[in-house]
């Protein structure tokens, strides 16, 4: 990208959503950098940029960015608010008529951030809208993601989705399925590595699309993985979401390599048949049992993490206590619930709905269950070694991550943990500490 010639405007980066975003905002961060910009790193000061880095997934999601669009407005009347990311792609009425939105820069040109905000400073453009069809989008703006206060780094292979699911406005937010090539992610692995990453977290908007057609016959992402685990030597390697029929043979037998985290989040979203095919997901009942079953066959003391939605339309009681009961019987580690949220623009928004009261009632009892199964998990833990990430924030309760995603307490000082930050040590658990939504396991040091 070419250098523009500015002052060294300070300016932050809010982050809403998923993981590809987190990626998406280290490369904000890098662009705007590599442009004359300069990060804020003391939030306690004013700051003249703020960038929101926007989700979509609910309606809720673009309501949360209005509001911190508003709260910054008050307490900085003269900082500029720049809107990107999905819901400015997908609401952008929402914020183009927004008088705290300086600029609302669709995900079609994103990439373009550094330059539009230089012609705004310059009042070379009255525009305040940037967008166009995400569906035309073919780049992926490949070679970043690694956002400045994580200790792991999130890269992202493959951008936009091709399944257009009931519920879901993401397609209309990211555009068509396509993915970076295993030639670029390998080499920005080792970029990572050499750099001192010991963590990389490959994320997708449906990593189980992963398809690289450059040079030959298509490469998925089993073959994507084997190359990560032969060409590299970054030490944990983990992977994001992906759905059941995903979970190959070929691809679980990857995980006899320790260098890949045993750690699973499944978005199954419903274990009812019916249900799935109303979501128009393209697996069964039968496919989300062997899927938890195979996991629990193939990788030894796997974390399995998964995203349910509660109440979906038309969901009937019966619907429901099915998934309940399929939930209860299968081997997992914790759910992630989700009363479902309609969402304008997509299928589901328009089938007939089931009472807030109900999808609220269901998410709890779906909660409890998470909970109990949860700690019930945890206590299984202790007495057990693990490898523990020191993470770069020192935190009183969590400072680090095991490769199979428990949170460990190794009670270290603050000073402790900035000489041991992005080290990983090995550690052996001694008791759990439960709470209402969490828990925590807390370890002393192995001395090798």
């Amino acid at each position: 990208m070419d250098h523009i010639e500015i002052n060294p405007y300070e300016f932050v980066v809010h982050t809403f959503g998923c993981k590809v975003n987190t990626y998406d905002t280290g490369l904000i961060q890098k662009n705007l950098s590599h442009s004359g910009f300069k990060v804020n790193s003391d939030r306690k000061n004013k700051t003249p940029i703020h960038v929101l880095n926007t989700c979509a997934v609910t309606a809720e999601a673009t309501q949360q960015a209005v509001r911190l669009i508003r709260k910054i407005k008050s307490r900085e009347p003269l900082a500029m608010v720049v809107v990107t990311g999905c819901a400015a792609q997908v609401d952008t009425g929402a914020f183009e008529n927004l008088s705290g939105a300086d600029l609302v820069v669709a995900n079609s040109h994103k990439g373009m951030l550094p330059q539009i905000i230089d012609q705004y400073y310059k009042k070379e453009s009255k525009q305040k809208v940037f967008k166009s069809n995400i569906f035309k989008k073919e780049e992926l703006e490949s070679g970043g993601g690694e956002e400045l206060s994580h200790t792991r780094s999130f890269l992202k292979i493959q951008d936009g989705c091709n399944s257009f699911c009931t519920f879901c406005i993401i397609p209309y937010a990211r555009g068509k399925s396509r993915s970076i090539s295993i030639n670029q992610l390998i080499a920005k692995i080792n970029q990572l590595e050499s750099s001192g990453v010991k963590e990389v977290v490959l994320t997708g908007v449906h990593i189980g699309d992963y398809e690289d057609s450059s040079g030959g016959p298509a490469k998925t992402i089993e073959d994507l993985i084997e190359s990560v685990l032969l060409k590299t030597k970054i030490p944990r390697i983990r992977l994001s979401s992906l759905e059941p029929i995903e979970l190959s043979d070929r691809l679980l037998d990857l995980y006899q390599s320790e260098r890949l985290c045993p750690h699973f989040h499944m978005s199954i979203q419903s274990a009812d048949t019916e249900v799935l095919a109303q979501m128009k997901r393209k697996y069964t009942e039968t496919e989300v049992r062997n899927s938890l079953s195979k996991i629990q066959t193939n990788v030894k003391d796997a974390y399995v993490g998964m995203d349910v939605i509660a109440g979906f339309p038309t969901e009937t009681d019966e619907q429901f206590e099915n998934t309940y009961k399929i939930l209860s019987e299968t081997p997992w580690t914790r759910l992630h619930v989700f009363p479902y949220s309609e969402r304008q623009g997509t299928r589901a928004a328009v089938l007939p709905q089931v009472m807030m009261m109900k999808r609220k009632e269901r998410a709890q009892r779906l909660r409890e269950l998470s909970l109990h199964r949860l700690q019930s998990e945890a206590l299984k833990q202790v007495g057990h070694q693990k490898k523990m990430l020191v993470l770069n924030k020192w935190h009183a309760v969590n400072q680090g991550l095991s490769r199979d995603y428990w949170n460990i307490n190794l009670n270290l000082t603050e000073i402790e943990q900035a000489l041991y930050k992005n080290t990983e040590l090995l550690v052996k658990i001694e008791s759990v500490v439960l709470n209402d939504l969490d828990v925590v396991l807390t370890a002393k040091r192995i001395q090798l």
